[in-house]
């Protein structure tokens, strides 16, 4: 009985304490993933090229990541054409155009268009793919989502952004792209080390070379400052650091409450794009924050994991929510 006694406590100390570590966790990745928006849109604007933001996202996180490809082995259990779809939805097609978007619209739009209408994007393809029934919350947080959408642009015409809508659009077939990312990852139980692979060492061994050969690049004209942040940021610590997070948020937490925690991002980066960057939105833009969160927020925490997809898909899935 005292054995019994003490080992209960223990465990509830156990569990308090992972949770603990899973809120902190997910806190941390929205933190890293609303800073991405304003850096990516500081780098846009430098005189580092999209082409040089891409290059430096595949080369140095291929660096950091070969060590644990080359330790785990993950492309043994995958096919070649796996290994090509999958590099070639994480690949430079898709962050070029969500680099290029950051040239011609704010970092807020980036947190709009990409983390705001993916849930939107994915509940569709969810529909499509996997027959999941779409319930009265999630038209709810779509219609939210549709409208914060259309706000955005107005907001973009407001602010005399001439131009915005093209960043807009750009972000939309970025948010499209990572959409087909994470159908994938629920299909084929996509691993972190699999993303590793695909999303960064098969890209960066592809890209470096052409970008080496044949790109424009302004590395020559970017300054120290802005080269030394782009490189640690864009090539370490939202594919590293952001993907070990995300797994221990959602193993600690849960998948719904990781992906609630997500809903913070467009705001957070709205903030810190404010604050570092300048960009003030117009009252269309705060409105269309007020309605992207709770849009996000009814489709997150209603929506249900098909019932022939395994727990280890399902954290697959999520981990995709966050990569950018």
């Amino acid at each position: 009985m005292r054995v019994l006694e003490t080992t209960l406590p223990t465990k509830k100390a156990n569990k308090k304490q992972s949770k603990t570590i899973g809120y902190a966790a997910a806190i941390i990745v929205v933190l890293i993933w609303s800073i991405w928006l304003v850096v990516s849109r500081s780098g846009a604007q430098s005189n580092l090229s999209i082409f040089d933001l891409a290059a430096l996202r595949y080369g140095i996180s291929a660096i950091g990541a070969l060590p644990f490809v080359l330790y785990y082995k993950p492309w043994k259990s995958m096919t070649w054409s796996q290994i090509a779809i999958l590099s070639f939805m994480l690949g430079p097609v898709y962050i070029l155009f969500v680099f290029g978007g950051f040239t011609f619209a704010p970092a807020s739009h980036g947190g709009i268009f990409m983390n705001g209408a993916l849930p939107a994007i994915t509940l569709v393809a969810g529909w499509i793919w996997f027959s999941e029934r779409i319930r009265l919350p999630h038209w709810i947080g779509g219609t939210l989502i549709l409208i914060a959408s259309v706000l955005a642009v107005l907001d973009g015409a407001a602010l005399s952004l001439s131009e915005s809508w093209v960043g807009d659009l750009m972000f939309l077939v970025g948010a499209i792209f990572f959409s087909g990312y994470m159908i994938l990852s629920r299909l084929w139980n996509i691993s972190s080390t699999q993303v590793l692979l695909c999303g960064s060492v098969v890209n960066g061994i592809i890209y470096v070379p052409i970008w080496w050969l044949f790109l424009p690049s302004g590395l020559g004209e970017a300054s120290q400052n802005q080269l030394i942040l782009q490189t640690l940021y864009q090539g370490l610590i939202p594919n590293l650091l952001g993907l070990l997070l995300v797994s221990i948020a959602v193993r600690s937490i849960g998948a719904a409450t990781s992906a609630a925690f997500m809903a913070a991002v467009p705001g957070m980066g709205t903030l810190l794009s404010l604050i570092f960057l300048g960009e003030v939105p117009g009252i269309p833009g705060w409105l269309s924050l007020l309605l992207l969160t709770p849009g996000i927020l009814l489709i997150a925490l209603t929506r249900k994991t098909h019932p022939t997809f395994s727990r280890k898909t399902a954290i697959a899935h999520e981990r995709g929510v966050t990569h950018c």
